[in-house]
């Protein structure tokens, strides 16, 4: 892992309150804000911090509503893509830019997808991990049209991958009771590496609603920490994070589909994006599984400007492997943008 970068932590006034950040490099340099999923935190960027304020971007990482230092609305509705692209647009205009390039991943790479979508003029450019365009952002119903249905017959896994999803949607409650309970050994056993062998079969978040949780209602299994993903200060700070902050507020990310959906075909030029994208697929990721489904097919349709690339990772990719997805980042913005 690289090292620690030299950088501040700030905050900037949201509309529900603050929004806590961390800048690096020069204050001259290209604006690179890099979004995070769930369940992370700003920290998680750390080595791609590193790397591109080295290169001379001034690079920004939020803590998105609902974890770390940034503003934690109790209603679940207060976690609708609207309300978190309201947040990054604010920032934006905070750190005094109209526009900026966009690094986003997980729960991060939906809601800048939908800034993008309505607010097209604040991105020099979009680099997503993981997950592609009109997929999360949009809703579970809209994936289920693209999963790979020779892995999940509908008569026996309905909600594919996703449902984990309706697990959460409908079982709200007992999910955050088992996080909040073993949040320590919740994130070490979500932040793992990758696994070629988990593609082409089904995931275990297909069956989290016929099972009773993710671990079938037993307790979550007491592991160290995946050392090719986490280092001990990062791990720390995780589990710091969501000691402090709980999930029952972050967790109204996957609350709000139907608004979702509705914010997502108000969309400005009927959803197209003509703003260079860079997707990078994460090819052991079992739950954005582009490279075994057809979840890239909307992402295909509505960017006229797209690259498309894939790395041998898991779903956490920017950790696993840092110096593959700074090199391919870097090398794309050299190319598009000079």
């Amino acid at each position: 892992m690289n090292e620690r970068p030299a950088q501040t932590r700030a905050t900037a006034d949201g509309p529900d309150g603050p929004i806590s950040y961390l800048a690096a490099g020069p204050i001259d340099g290209p604006l690179m804000v890099f979004v995070h999923g769930w369940p992370s935190v700003a920290a998680t960027w750390q080595p791609q911090l590193n790397a591109f304020s080295s290169r001379g971007y001034r690079v920004i990482a939020p803590d998105l509503r609902g974890v770390g230092s940034s503003s934690a609305p109790t209603d679940p509705s207060a976690y609708a893509q609207r309300h978190l692209v309201a947040d990054m647009h604010t920032l934006l205009r905070h750190l005094g830019h109209d526009k900026a390039i966009w690094v986003c991943h997980d729960w991060g790479s939906a809601t800048v997808w939908a800034l993008a979508a309505h607010h097209p003029e604040a991105c020099v450019a979009l680099v997503s991990l993981c997950v592609p365009y009109r997929t999360l952002e949009r809703g579970k119903a809209e994936m289920l049209k693209y999963v790979n249905r020779d892995i999940y017959p509908a008569d026996k896994y309905p909600d594919a991958q996703f449902d984990y999803i309706t697990y959460y949607q409908e079982h709200t409650d007992d999910a955050i009771a088992a996080f909040e309970a073993q949040t320590g050994e919740y994130l070490r056993a979500f932040y793992r590496r990758g696994n070629p062998d988990a593609m082409g079969v089904p995931a275990p978040s297909a069956q989290l609603t016929r099972n009773g949780g993710w671990f079938g209602g037993e307790p979550a299994p007491d592991k160290p920490f995946d050392t090719h993903v986490l280092t001990a200060d990062l791990y720390d700070e995780l589990h710091q994070s969501f000691r402090h902050t709980g999930f029952s507020r972050n967790i109204g990310l996957y609350l709000n589909d139907d608004d979702n959906l509705a914010y997502s075909n108000e969309s400005v030029n009927e959803g197209r994006l003509d703003l260079p994208v860079l997707f990078i697929e994460a090819g052991y990721d079992s739950i954005a599984d582009t490279a075994v489904s057809r979840l890239r097919d909307p992402m295909r349709e509505f960017c006229t400007n797209l690259t498309e690339t894939s790395v041998n990772a898991g779903h956490w990719i920017a950790l696993e492997r840092p110096n593959k997805v700074n090199d391919t980042v870097a090398h794309w913005l050299r190319r598009t943008l000079n």
